[in-house]
């Protein structure tokens, strides 16, 4: 039939954001939660859930996310790329990647002037993540 669908097609749904909650695991919870709270300058509120250990990012009406230390919270670096807000500018905090224990994979790099810019870190429990911010 050269590629028409005779079937009824789904109205497509689309939702304001694909992402509604992240974890960031751990083995050293301490260290990777004062690696966090140093290069975003914030306080972590910690909690025990069960046989979990979780640092709060502290979001205030939008997506927020945890440092987690328990069962099947394996650090890595080849598992999908979670781009976190670099603020205003995200060579504020990507500067404090390396004083924190982290590595800079890919410097700060122009995405383009209306997506604004990106860069690559791997943290210090090896899970690698990047930033992103407008300028």
């Amino acid at each position: 039939m050269g590629g028409i669908s005779t079937k009824k097609q789904k109205k497509q749904s689309i939702q304001k954001d694909f992402l509604s909650w992240f974890e960031i695991p751990s083995i050293n919870f301490d260290e990777a939660v004062d690696f966090y709270s140093q290069i975003f300058d914030i306080q972590m509120k910690q909690v025990v859930m069960g046989d979990y250990l979780m640092a709060f990012f502290p979001a205030q009406g939008g997506i927020g996310g945890a440092i987690v230390k328990g069962p099947g919270s394996v650090p890595n670096d080849t598992g999908p790329l979670l781009y976190l807000n670099g603020g205003k500018d995200l060579g504020d905090i990507l500067n404090k990647v390396p004083e924190a224990g982290g590595r800079i994979v890919l410097d700060k790099t122009l995405i383009s002037e209306d997506a604004g810019h990106f860069a690559i870190f791997i943290d210090t429990e090896g899970n690698k993540l990047a930033l992103h911010s407008k300028k």
